[in-house]
């Protein structure tokens, strides 16, 4: 992929997820991330079943090198400030306060750099009553409203991934990415802050909107209800997604579909807003239907009826796919020391491409003698 970040050097001193993830966004499209770890264990995602190289780390490091530095030694901070003088970026995610106590405060690392754009992400903010109550992603989903909209009323459970620590992760680099240009017209940087209850807010725009706008408080049902999603189990036990949406040709291509071509004349089906309203009474009638056949039958009328559908792949079944293979979406290299390393590659393509090769996750410190040396002379 042409790497439109190329020159531009990131220091990473994040954690667990929602720095690390800033800085894996940025070294996707080319910017060259150093990861500025604790010397005793590194970045705590490492640790898995007695090492320090989990699927977790994994997932938000590729692309990085790794230093291990303890910036509260005169030695480790001089390199540190050294690298600080050629750095664009610099990346934490500690709770308010840490930063000062680890000396990588924005003030002191700006004096040193002032066109370094820092990057300051936090659970609830820099200020306010909740500034220092931790924060993880579970409870930034609960305390911004996006967590209701996903947990089942009948069944409730948490579910799903780390939606909240990723968004954040986003919304940090998007903020990045705006500082740089800047930056290129102002000479100046920049600090940077999002906090994850302010993300999963944005995030939830829909569920603010509709409540400022009409004061609509929405559940867990109202999105599916009003844009018609549905899962049905097949008679082979597997799963099938439908996204109707709309278009009354949808549900004419899903009545045929399903052999019921007289559907659409049930009063409590016959346009958008009745089956809004008798949801549960779609889902009633169309269960046992699709109950009868095995899910490759579905799927094959469905395709030829061009009815919005899919099945609930894993992501085994997900790699075996045509499109998946034709997209090339599977980057694959071998680490020194770790063998085999398997990631999904960056969605973006510029001029028709997309990223073709990628980095393994480095281990702790792997860049030490490299990185350390050319500051050492410098200090």
């Amino acid at each position: 992929m042409i790497k439109v970040l190329d020159g531009v050097k990131v220091l990473d001193m994040g954690t667990f997820i929602t720095g690390p993830a800033a800085g894996m966004f940025l070294a996707d499209l080319g910017a060259e991330v150093i990861k500025i770890e604790n010397p005793n264990g590194g970045d705590p995602f490492r640790a898995y079943r007695g090492e320090l190289y989990s699927p977790h780390f994994q997932t938000y490091n590729r692309n990085k090198k790794s230093i291990t530095l303890n910036t509260k030694s005169d030695e480790d901070r001089a390199i540190l400030d050294e690298m600080i003088k050629g750095a664009d970026v610099f990346i934490q995610n500690f709770r308010p306060g840490v930063a000062d106590r680890l000396n990588v405060s924005a003030e002191r690392l700006q004096a040193i750099n002032p066109k370094l754009i820092y990057c300051s992400i936090s659970g609830f903010g820099q200020d306010g009553p909740e500034r220092d109550s931790p924060a993880f992603d579970t409870v930034a989903q609960a305390a911004s409203g996006f967590l209701r909209l996903l947990v089942n009323p009948e069944n409730p459970r948490v579910v799903g991934p780390a939606l909240a620590d990723a968004v954040t992760g986003f919304y940090a680099a998007y903020g990045v990415l705006g500082a740089l240009f800047e930056r290129a017209k102002s000479g100046s940087g920049r600090l940077v802050e999002v906090s994850m209850l302010e993300a999963m807010c944005h995030f939830n725009l829909d569920d603010f909107t509709h409540y400022f706008s009409d004061d609509q408080v929405m559940t867990a049902y109202s999105r599916p209800n009003v844009s018609q999603s549905y899962v049905f189990e097949t008679a082979d036990h597997k799963w099938l997604a439908l996204h109707m949406s709309s278009p009354t040709k949808f549900w004419e291509n899903l009545a045929l579909s399903v052999g019921k071509p007289d559907m659409l004349d049930d009063p409590r089906f016959a346009d958008r807003m009745a089956r809004i309203e008798n949801y549960s009474e779609v889902i009633a009638f169309l269960r046992p239907i699709f109950l009868s056949k095995p899910l490759a039958d579905w799927c094959e009328v469905l395709g030829a009826n061009e009815v919005p559908h899919s099945p609930m792949y894993t992501s085994e079944e997900v790699t075996k796919t045509p499109q998946f293979e034709h997209l090339k979406l599977m980057l694959e290299t071998e680490h020194p020391t770790k063998g085999r390393f398997r990631t999904i590659r960056s969605p973006i393509s510029y001029d028709h491409e997309y990223a073709s090769d990628v980095t393994a996750p480095p281990v702790l410190g792997e860049h030490d003698k490299a990185i350390k040396s050319l500051y050492k002379t410098n200090t």
